[in-house]
């Protein structure tokens, strides 16, 4: 269908690409836990930050930075490290936050400002694999004799935006809906918060591990 654009087995691709984005991971979680905590206004700006944390990592694939990072493995250290510290800062932070105090006023209008994009946008641009990942996957879906490389890159990036769209509304919705539920049984939302929290851990723990 698309062959004339450099892409080659579109219906291979968009298959692999709605499987990629449907296996849960931290940027995931995080809109979802953003949503039930807050709504679906925050729950997009954070998915704004997945998204411009998505496009920023697949063009920076195109640029060639993943091939980069491969073969340079303190680079690759240090971000995989930077990202697994931020991880474990935010599963810690839920954890203590749910289990351990009880907001201020202060407190509680330093939770209203919202962070929501800033971190989901760290959440995205701190993983490396993710960037190796992603010319791994496009690579195969690409014609090496299409002379304008960009344009397939283009196209594919755009097909797995608008499924990560779909999947995380689908998340922002579903998390208001039990945010109304959380506002009346504040037990249940502290086993939600500490279940993220010990969640964030855990992928941190294993991004840093490798």
């Amino acid at each position: 269908m698309l062959e004339t654009f450099g892409v080659n087995n579109l219906f291979t691709y968009i298959l692999g690409a709605a499987l990629i984005i449907l296996v849960p991971g931290p940027n995931s979680i995080f809109v979802l836990t953003t949503s039930v905590r807050h709504g679906v206004r925050r729950g997009y700006r954070a998915a704004l930050g997945v998204f411009l944390g998505d496009a920023t990592l697949i063009f920076l694939t195109f640029l060639g930075v993943a091939s980069l990072i491969r073969t340079m493995p303190l680079l690759f250290t240090g971000v995989r490290y930077a990202g697994a510290a931020y991880l474990l800062f935010l599963g810690g932070k839920l954890l203590y936050t749910a289990l351990f105090t009880r907001k201020t006023e202060k407190e509680q209008v330093m939770e209203n400002r919202d962070h929501s994009f800033s971190k989901a946008l760290i959440l995205s641009i701190t993983n490396p694999k993710v960037i190796i990942f992603y010319i791994s996957f496009f690579v195969q879906f690409i014609d090496p004799a299409y002379p304008h490389t960009a344009v397939p890159f283009f196209i594919l990036g755009s097909i797995l935006e608008v499924f990560s769209l779909i999947y995380l509304s689908a998340l922002i919705f579903l998390g208001s809906s039990i945010l109304i539920t959380l506002k009346k049984k504040k037990s249940l939302a502290k086993i939600g918060s500490s279940l993220v929290g010990a969640m964030f851990l855990g992928f941190g723990l294993k991004l840093a591990a490798g």
